[in-house]
């Protein structure tokens, strides 16, 4: 059975779109059937409209792609407003990603998510905190927790917090992450890279760094996930160059309870597909009834 339970929530298989990767999932629907996702997480939401960065905003590595969009998005009302209507019709579970600025643009966004039917909040925390100087909340233990306690105060519905892999200390952030009130992990975030245009003398992005993602991360995204998995209680998201579904197989084995795919979206529209396939006849052929049989089942 490929049914996951979820902080309560009903997932029907557990594979879900990686949030930035999806959209809201209407350029996706022209390709195939949206509602046999386990799930969506929804493009990066903050507070207020933002139009993202200039300049190039994608890259691609031998292994991997390296991503600036500078969280474009409508805002939370106009998420609210425009996308959450056509979303909670897809018959799949919805996340809302939420990101900002600063604690006090987190707790009202989330405010505002609590007062829709929209099922659980993924909280990013890899948003740089623009009152310490653009350090992201996730970075270091301290303002992650604040973050979270307070965003955990003005909700109650579910709070997977997503962690930034550029964490100081991995275990430590997803053990302050879950005593400050969170219901689950999601993990990991990119990875802050960098890449230069020889031609050019300078980097390939405006801002300098940018997220890797891809194929790439997927063994030290893997390693992490297993390590926090093995320090909390609470279910946790693998996410990590996920290209198929051998890959999904091995974070539910690491201790994932669902995986997000990403990067491979953009390769091939409906890999989410492929993904869910090869799981269910991955569990037939080895007799698998339940995917609790080999959750976590690395280490035990």
């Amino acid at each position: 059975m490929t049914r996951v339970n979820f902080c309560g929530v009903e997932f029907k298989n557990p594979v879900v779109a990686a949030s930035g990767t999806f959209g809201f999932g209407r350029e996706f629907q022209d390709y195939f059937d949206i509602s046999k996702l386990g799930g969506i997480s929804s493009k990066g939401l903050t507070l207020n409209k933002k139009e993202g960065n200039k300049g190039r905003r994608i890259h691609e590595t031998p292994a991997g792609l390296m991503n600036s969009i500078g969280l474009q998005n409508p805002g939370v009302e106009g998420f609210i407003q425009d996308e959450w209507p056509f979303m909670k019709g897809l018959d799949t579970v919805v996340m809302a990603n939420l990101g900002g600025g600063t604690v006090e643009e987190y707790v009202e966004g989330a405010r505002l998510l609590d007062k829709t039917d929209v099922p659980i909040i993924e909280l990013n925390i890899s948003c740089p905190n623009v009152k310490e100087g653009g350090m992201a909340f996730g970075i270091q233990c301290t303002p992650a927790s604040i973050v979270v306690e307070a965003v955990r105060e003005v909700t109650e519905k579910p709070l997977v917090v997503k962690l930034s892999p550029n964490a100081e200390n991995i275990v430590e952030m997803a053990l302050a992450c879950v005593d400050a009130g969170a219901d689950a992990l999601s993990l990991v975030n990119t990875f802050n890279a960098l890449a230069i245009d020889i031609r050019k003398r300078r980097p390939v992005f405006n801002n300098m760094t940018a997220g890797l993602s891809g194929p790439a991360i997927k063994p030290i995204a893997l390693r992490m996930v297993y390590e926090v998995s093995r320090a909390v209680e609470v279910p946790i998201i693998g996410i990590g160059g996920i290209m198929n579904w051998e890959d999904a197989i091995e974070y539910i084995m690491a201790g994932a309870s669902l995986v997000q795919v990403g990067s491979a979206n953009f390769r091939k529209p409906d890999i989410c597909l492929d993904i869910i396939r090869g799981i269910d006849e991955y569990m037939e052929l080895e007799g698998i009834g339940d995917l609790e049989e080999i959750r976590g089942i690395i280490g035990r």
